[in-house]
């Protein structure tokens, strides 16, 4: 049942009694009101939900909008906020710069010219001039992994390590500080981003820590000293004997570990002496990260590995008002589990009570690993790694690991879309991003269209023209991470030559192709935009799309693949927006929309390139409401 009213209305939810006689009972209905148009009309569709009202339906349900809706329909009403004199980037599908925006409540009321939004402000509206500074959507990172990137220093600080010798240095450092015993770990220091790319060895390890075992950890793989291949008792006859991957890196002559591990570092039982955060501390903590992504301007986030105990996190800062962020869950399920556990788990995710919509913290994906890392060595490629000093491959024709076969995979991802869940899996390697498609496919021409389902490829880092074709196809939607052609990039071309990494984060290929891409962080470690790991400032991410330029090297990696700025910045708005179903809610700045949006010091348009990754959020605001504010000298 609607209505069609020509007022200008906030969205409203208001929760309406309607009395039956008939069964004598009450029964609640919904009424939703939302702006659907701008202009000197707007319509306003209502419908009630749950019950279709019998023969006095007309009357009651006029006397509830009279009731209800008066308030929120009067046309005059002004704006609670006018922004104006801005460049005001809305990211429309006209792609249309504005001068100005009114906002009420935590919605957007109107865009367009600063003479037309003046006649909205009344005598309590706060106009604000913008004085020529550019405004952007609320930017949006596709992948972190905040809780547990907000306690990795807890216990101590951990530096930047570029050098191997850093890493050495480090490990010297706490085996001064802690007892003789305790285990050593250093976690996501990645090969590919040293100066001399390469693991440190077993016995460089055993030369700083002979008294100590040593865990040095990247992703899913390893190296390990030799004290932690004895107190975990691999040796020369040592075989993985759980049916989970892995593989274990031997001396060619010998055949003896040398102490990498691929993919099986979950063997590795190892006590962190470190300190742990109570829940309230990891709280705080998490608080703390969440505005620390509003100072670069991210109002939105996708925690791509979902625990409950994380949720729980969430929740705790959400029931104080306190999340500043907005939060898309894709929870995590081990992919090695049987069916029967893997199944059991996407259920308690389906039925679990985030998964109602809600904007500020929304369970509605499933997240598996599919295969290992690039910046490790693990991926699954389609051909083989090649013997390398950068990864200590040993083997030939060692093609990285898939960690699911295709018909698991296959089973997991329907039932996971069956459920409403989007699925997606750590896919890096080409060989590993062809089987995910594979299994979307068939599930497309056995099952149902999967294209309204946006299933998802999680990092999608070495494609082809087919695989892209696919995707295309199919309404495959990806989340890739930019600022690792910077800071990856040189050890890649070093690895895998020009013709390997002729589609490597092809950004240019996938807009062409009308591929939804959106830009990620992949955010581990640390809290600091550029200290961390990895680094979560969504400008160096757009700048990386459009100039694509490694760190060491002096020209473009693969520049055919260089998009404009106004695609950079949709990748981390619109497109990310598009990536959690709620391109009509949030993602551009648009009558209707969520009130989220960034004043930036600079015009990203039309700056100089080589400015953009600098750029400073003066201002953002999520829902209308104030969350940073750049702190003035």
């Amino acid at each position: 049942m609607a209505i069609v009213c020509s007022w200008l209305i906030n969205r409203v939810s208001l929760k309406v009694m309607v009395f039956q006689p008939r069964k004598k009972r009450q029964r609640e209905c919904l009424i939703r009101g939302f702006s659907m148009q701008l202009g000197n009309r707007f319509c306003v569709c209502m419908k009630l939900d749950r019950w279709s009202i019998g023969m006095n339906a007309p009357f009651v349900f006029s006397i509830c909008c009279a009731l209800f809706l008066a308030p929120w329909m009067n046309a005059n009403e002004p704006a609670e906020m006018i922004f104006v004199n801005g460049r005001v980037v809305t990211v429309n599908e006209r792609s249309e710069i504005a001068e100005a925006f009114a906002i009420r409540g935590d919605r957007i009321i109107a865009v367009g010219a600063e003479g037309d939004l003046r006649k909205l402000a009344g005598p309590n509206t706060i106009v604000r001039d913008l004085q020529g500074s550019m405004v952007l959507p609320g930017l949006i990172d596709s992948h972190v992994h905040a809780p547990d990137a907000a306690i990795y220093e807890w216990d101590h600080e951990i530096p930047d390590m570029r050098t191997v010798e850093e890493v050495l240095d480090y490990i010297r450092g706490r085996a001064a500080v802690l007892e003789e015993g305790k285990w050593i770990i250093v976690s996501q220091v990645f090969v590919t981003r040293l100066s001399d790319p390469r693991f440190p060895t077993r016995y460089e390890l055993d030369r700083v820590a002979p008294k100590h075992p040593v865990f040095f950890r990247t992703g899913p793989d390893a190296a390990l000293n030799s004290l932690a291949l004895k107190l975990c008792g691999i040796d020369k006859d040592y075989k993985l004997t759980d049916g989970e991957p892995g593989y274990l890196e031997r001396d060619p002559q010998t055949q003896e570990p040398n102490g990498i591990l691929r993919s099986c570092s979950r063997i590795v039982k190892a006590e962190d002496p470190r300190s742990k955060p109570s829940f309230e501390q990891r709280s705080e903590q998490l608080e703390k990260l969440l505005r620390d992504y509003n100072s670069v301007g991210i109002t939105s986030i996708c925690d791509r590995a979902a625990s409950d105990d994380g949720i729980k996190l969430y929740e705790s800062i959400l029931s104080r008002n306190g999340l500043t962020c907005r939060v898309f869950l894709s929870y995590s399920v081990n992919a090695q589990g049987s069916m029967e556990d893997i199944e059991r788990s996407i259920v308690k995710a389906a039925t679990h009570p985030r998964h109602a919509y809600n904007n500020l913290l929304w369970l509605r994906g499933i997240k598996i690993f599919l295969d290992g890392g690039m910046l490790t060595g693990s991926a699954y490629m389609r051909e083989p790694w090649g013997v390398s000093s950068i990864y200590s491959i040993t083997d030939p024709q060692y093609r990285g690991l898939l960690y699911v076969e295709a018909s698991k995979l296959y089973q997991m991802a329907r039932f996971a879309l069956k459920n409403d869940l989007q699925f997606t899996a750590h896919s890096v390697g080409d060989g590993a991003i062809l089987s995910l498609i594979d299994a979307y496919e068939r599930i497309a021409k056995e099952d149902f269209s999967v294209t309204d389902k946006r299933p998802c490829i999680t990092h999608c880092n070495f494609m082809s023209a087919e695989a892209i074709e696919r995707m295309s196809r199919l309404g495959i939607v990806a989340d890739l991470q930019p600022a690792w052609l910077v800071l990856d990039g040189k050890t890649l071309l070093k690895q895998f030559g020009e013709e390997r990494t002729n589609f490597f984060q092809p950004y240019r290929s996938l807009f062409d192709s009308r591929v939804v891409i959106g830009g990620g962080s992949d955010h581990m470690q640390k809290i600091g935009s550029l200290r961390s790991v990895n680094p979560y400032n969504p400008f160096l991410g757009m700048w990386a799309t459009i100039v694509r330029m490694p760190r060491g090297m002096e020209k473009s990696f693969h520049a055919e693949q260089i998009i404009s700025r106004y695609e950079a910045i949709r990748l981390y708005t619109i497109n990310n927006a598009y990536l959690t179903f709620e391109e009509k809610e949030k993602g551009s700045i648009e009558t209707g929309k969520l009130a989220d949006f960034v004043i930036v010091d600079r015009d990203l348009l039309e700056c100089p390139v080589e400015d953009i990754a600098d750029t400073q959020v003066l201002e953002t605001y999520v829902g209308g409401r104030k969350v940073y504010g750049l702190k003035k000298d």
